[in-house]
């Protein structure tokens, strides 16, 4: 007998991915790894106002795929297309993923790179606003939603929280100020790394992205959302509740850490929403996304 809930995931994962990926407008590198490079998606349709200088508000997407080689930001760029079609100019960010080869004791290949995954999301922040300036003018840092789906969730709510981050973190992580943001949009992001791991999710990703069980205790203060708090950006999680790759649990748990130091985050439930989605534009679940988005970009 087959379980309902794996096959809606099944036919949702088939509808996010049939959409054919979309060729950016423009691409720029921040580093010299072959994954260190962002796309652009200039603003298009009512709101656009193509060849004014900052005329629209910078989206900053990352990508899902528990941080492992395989899945690239090829994936999301039907939802960064369809951003921009909203008026949105929108910044596609690639980066380190984990080896295509098994080990740690994973049965696939292995969640992220310590600490290249981390390096290189604070390096293409940092490098943002120089790189939107040159390649999409119309693009306005100081307008700026970061957004991420599942894994990308977690480095969007991390990338946030910078400033935040322990006085001994690696060089490069930790801002000296909170960053210039409109605020997070985290979709079923993997945001409280203690109840993903009690739970399975992504076969124990987070404690691969942080070296495996024997790092994951020491390395836990440097990289889960859920011990960097509070940050006071402004933030909101979209979450399926029919979700079985990163539960709803995991959101919730995030949601009430944030309560208990003392901020407030907002959390929208979708009934009968899986994982995918929140980034497949056939999807309604993607208008929900893209509303919240606006109400803190515009």
């Amino acid at each position: 007998m087959t379980d309902p809930a794996v096959e809606r995931d099944a036919a949702e994962a088939a509808s996010a991915f049939s959409h054919p990926p979309v060729v950016p407008d423009s691409t720029a590198a921040y580093g010299e790894h072959p994954d260190q490079i962002v796309d652009f998606y200039a603003p298009r349709g009512e709101r656009a106002q193509p060849g004014v200088a900052r005329s629209a508000p910078l989206v900053v997407v990352l990508h899902g795929g528990a941080w492992r080689g395989p899945y690239d930001r090829q994936h999301i760029t039907p939802f960064a297309d369809f951003l921009a079609r909203r008026g949105f100019a929108v910044a596609n960010i690639e980066y380190r993923r984990g080896s295509s080869l098994p080990h740690q004791d994973a049965e696939g290949p292995v969640a992220g790179r310590w600490p290249e995954t981390f390096d290189d999301v604070a390096a293409a922040l940092d490098a943002l606003p120089g790189l939107a300036a040159d390649s999409l003018p119309e693009a306005d840092p100081r307008r700026t939603v970061l957004t991420g789906h599942s894994a990308g969730g977690h480095l969007a709510l991390w990338a946030a929280a910078r400033h935040v981050l322990p006085y001994d973190a690696p060089a490069g992580w930790r801002l000296p100020s909170p960053p210039l943001l409109r605020g997070v949009v985290a979709l079923a992001p993997i945001a409280d790394f203690t109840v993903a791991e009690e739970l399975g999710v992504c076969g124990g990703a987070s404690a691969q992205l942080l070296g495996g069980a024997s790092g994951f205790a020491a390395r836990r203060p440097y990289a889960d959302p859920a011990a960097l708090l509070p940050t006071g950006i402004a933030t909101a999680v979209v979450q399926g509740r029919s979700d079985i790759v990163v539960p709803e649990a995991v959101s919730e748990a995030y949601v009430a850490a944030a309560a208990l130091a003392g901020e407030m985050v907002g959390l929208t439930l979708l009934d009968a929403v899986g994982h995918f989605p929140l980034i497949d534009p056939a999807a309604d679940a993607c208008a929900v996304v893209a509303e919240e988005i606006s109400q803190l970009a515009w």
